[in-house]
């Protein structure tokens, strides 16, 4: 078994969503960064997904958009995002997976950024501007070095592009339960419980979370009743950005904020 899927049956075995979360990674510094992410794992977070700073965050809002920005501006790089993944695996074995986008793949070369990758301590890839139909190159990679794949389905996803996603997927699923960017929202998508089932039924072998507008305990817990896994990003980068030059304060309200969401993941 990969980690990956060591999580997902765990979590199945305690009658639980597993609860991904999101941050940026080197925001605001490298140093605080690699904080905020043992702080993360050690209040019951069981993947991290690691936004890979970009210049042009398409997908993201401006809570991560400005993460990113704060990340760059502190001089990360994307060579100096291995080495923060390296760092986290002084102390933790927790899936990481990279969100990531495929210009910072190519501009590397595919290969040569996979292999990377996997040497740091990476676990999956999410690209979020590659379509699978284009993929063939990442997932090549991805198999010969031993990552798993994530691919995203989105709302307007037609049911016979499903089955197609699921079958170049060998970690897990994305669903973005809203159209548009990543940003926390007062409500969950109303019709999370029909989609999940509709994508269950076209790749019922793969786990599933959702993501994008989950923010509080309450939704999180709305979500896990269907889902696989639960992600949350901006409400935990909030924290990083409320706290800004105040690594301890920074540090306090992480754990809080994810010790309260953590605890949304029980199922009944």
């Amino acid at each position: 078994m990969s980690r990956l899927q060591e999580v997902f049956a765990r979590a199945r075995a305690q009658n639980r969503a597993a609860f991904v979360a999101y941050v940026c990674a080197g925001d605001p510094d490298f140093d605080t960064s690699v904080a905020v992410c043992r702080a993360l794992l050690d209040h019951g977070v069981d993947i991290l997904e690691l936004g890979v700073p970009f210049s042009d965050p398409l997908a993201d809002g401006l809570t991560n958009q400005l993460a990113a920005q704060r990340a760059l501006e502190s001089g990360m790089t994307a060579a100096r995002v291995f080495e923060l993944v390296a760092k986290i695996r002084e102390f933790s074995q927790a899936p990481i997976v990279f969100y990531t986008y495929y210009n910072l793949v190519f501009a590397r070369g595919v290969d040569a950024y996979v292999r990377a990758a996997r040497q740091a301590g990476v676990d999956g890839i999410l690209t979020l501007d590659l379509p699978p139909e284009e993929a063939g190159e990442l997932s090549a990679a991805c198999r010969s070095h031993g990552v798993d794949t994530v691919f995203i389905i989105a709302p307007t996803t037609p049911d016979e592009r499903i089955a197609k996603i699921a079958a170049v997927t060998t970690g897990f699923l994305y669903y973005v339960s809203r159209e548009g960017v990543t940003g926390v929202r007062d409500q969950v998508a109303a019709n999370i419980p029909e989609a999940v089932a509709r994508i269950r039924s076209r790749a019922p072998n793969l786990p599933m979370v959702v993501g994008f507008g989950i923010g509080t305990r309450a939704q999180v817990r709305e979500v896990a009743a269907h889902a696989d896994g639960v992600v949350v990003g901006s409400a935990l980068v909030n924290c990083v950005r409320d706290h800004l030059g105040e690594r301890g304060k920074i540090l306090d309200a992480i754990a809080r904020r994810t010790a309260d969401l953590v605890a949304g993941v029980q199922r009944s």
